[in-house]
């Protein structure tokens, strides 16, 4: 019946015809053409450490607090986190298809900076990171040693000095991942005996090694106002951040005010 009626009006049916290629044509040019077509929701992520706690631990001091203040941030979908027993805190929000990561990471960004002053202390030093995040990996990127001269740590290590840096600075680069080994880093492990013999917590010694293993401005020498004859202003460099494990071991954790008493 339809086929009949454009049949009997040839020039109606031409006229619709020009109007649909000449539609076609337009449409051509106007429609947005993507690599990758933007189908997936944003997501963002907010990572942090507390060393020493559990996942227990995490989930009532680090957890409660930040997703109380993220949850209902603007567009939100849904999120999900997970705290790990290496004290490994990571928040994933996902936002609906269309909003803005960067106006997303912004918003998630404030809700945590309320929630910061409620985080343990150890946690506010160290920071909070939030960053937006794709949900699907775009590469993967593997380094090797043929003749097995280098060994895994060495590879990340390389990775993140002369890799990690250059590939996030390509467009569309949202995030890069060194997996692998791990950093270079000083393990120091404690003698639960030897602590409790001298009355000493797992908090003491880190303390301690915080305090004598840190970057200081040590001064300048000659600045002025400077006596007659002081030509010349020199700047102190000082052994500051340890680096060998004999500088570790040399350490003062504890000090005993009676034997420094008997022996002055």
């Amino acid at each position: 019946m339809i086929s009949r009626f454009f049949i009997e009006r040839p020039v109606l049916a031409n006229v619709l015809a020009m109007v649909i290629v000449l539609i076609g044509i337009v449409a051509l040019y106007k429609l947005p053409v993507a690599q990758y077509p933007n189908v997936v929701p944003p997501t963002v992520q907010v990572t942090t450490r507390l060393p020493g706690a559990s996942a227990k631990t995490l989930v009532d001091t680090v957890a409660l607090p930040i997703e109380q203040q993220v949850n209902g941030v603007q567009n939100m979908l849904y999120m999900q986190s997970t705290s790990a027993s290496d004290g490994t805190y990571t928040l994933t929000v996902t936002f609906a298809i269309g909003t803005d990561p960067d106006f997303a990471q912004v918003l998630v960004q404030n809700r945590v900076a309320i929630a910061l002053p409620s985080l343990p202390q150890a946690v506010q030093v160290q920071g909070i990171v939030t960053q937006k995040k794709s949900t699907s990996i775009l590469e993967f990127v593997t380094l090797s040693s043929p003749d097995g001269r280098y060994d895994s740590l060495f590879l990340a290590n390389y990775a993140v000095i002369n890799l990690k840096n250059e590939l996030a600075r390509v467009s569309g680069v949202g995030n890069v991942v060194i997996f692998g080994a791990g950093q270079y880093a000083m393990r120091v492990w404690m003698d639960a005996d030897q602590m409790q013999a001298r009355g000493l917590t797992p908090s003491q010694v880190v303390n301690a090694i915080q305090e004598q293993s840190q970057e200081v401005a040590a001064g300048q020498i000659g600045t002025p106002p400077t006596p007659s004859g002081q030509s010349f202003q020199y700047t102190i460099n000082i052994s500051g951040r340890l680096n060998d494990v004999a500088d570790y071991e040399n350490i003062v954790v504890k000090v005993d005010a009676r034997t420094m008493g008997r022996g002055a």
